[in-house]
C-alpha cells in the first residue's frame, strides 16, 4: 500500500524522485507553483518543455528536474473549474493518474503533488482534495512507494490531513 504524507511548504525544496507541476497547457511556465518550479529549476526546464509541444488537460509529460532536488518534474495541466458539470472531476482525476503512470514508467518511488487546479484555476479545495486522495489511494502502484501532498498554506494542509486521515481535525 502506498504511504501518503501531507506537508506544508515549498514543493521546489523537496528531495523526491519527482515533483508534479500544476502546469498550463503550453508547459512554458506561468504563475503560482508553475512559475516557482520554472524559476527554481532554471532555464533548462523551459528548454526541455519547448519540444514537448504542450500538453492536454488531464494528461502529463515528464522532464528532468535540472537544478531542483527532484530528479524529475511531471507537468500536468489541471482543469479550470466552471461548475463541476463540465468534466472537471474526471479531468482532475486523470491528472493524478497520468502523473502516477509516468512516475511508474520512470521508476520513481517518491512523488510530491501540489493541490492541482486549486489556485487560479478555481477548483474548490474540498472537492479537489477528495479527488486527489481517492485517486492516489486507488492507483495500482508497483514502484511508487510514497506520495507527498505539498500544501501551500495551513488551511489546505488541514483539508488534506482530514481527507488522508478520514477524520475532522
Amino acid at each position: 500500500m502506498i504511504e501518503i504524507e501531507v506537508v506544508q511548504g515549498d514543493i521546489t525544496k523537496l528531495a523526491v524522485d519527482a515533483i508534479v507541476n500544476a502546469a498550463n497547457c503550453s508547459l512554458l511556465g506561468g504563475g503560482g507553483v508553475d512559475g516557482a518550479i520554472h524559476r527554481a529549476a532554471g532555464p533548462d526546464l523551459l528548454r526541455a518543455c519547448i519540444p514537448l509541444n504542450g500538453c492536454e488537460t488531464g494528461k502529463a509529460k515528464i522532464t528532468p528536474g535540472f537544478k531542483l532536488p527532484a530528479k524529475f518534474v511531471i507537468h500536468t495541466p489541471g482543469p479550470v473549474y466552471r461548475d463541476g458539470q463540465h468534466g472537471e472531476p474526471a479531468l482532475l482525476e486523470s491528472c493524478y493518474k497520468s502523473c502516477l503512470a509516468l512516475a511508474e514508467e520512470n521508476d520513481c518511488e517518491t512523488v510530491a503533488f501540489p493541490a492541482i487546479s486549486t489556485g487560479v484555476y478555481g477548483y474548490p479545495w474540498e472537492e479537489a482534495t477528495e479527488i486527489a486522495v481517492r485517486t492516489v489511494r486507488n492507483f495500482p502502484v508497483q514502484k511508487v512507494k510514497k506520495v507527498i501532498f505539498c500544501c501551500f498554506g495551513t488551511e489546505m494542509e488541514r483539508i488534506y490531513r482530514e481527507k488522508v486521515l478520514g477524520a475532522r481535525i
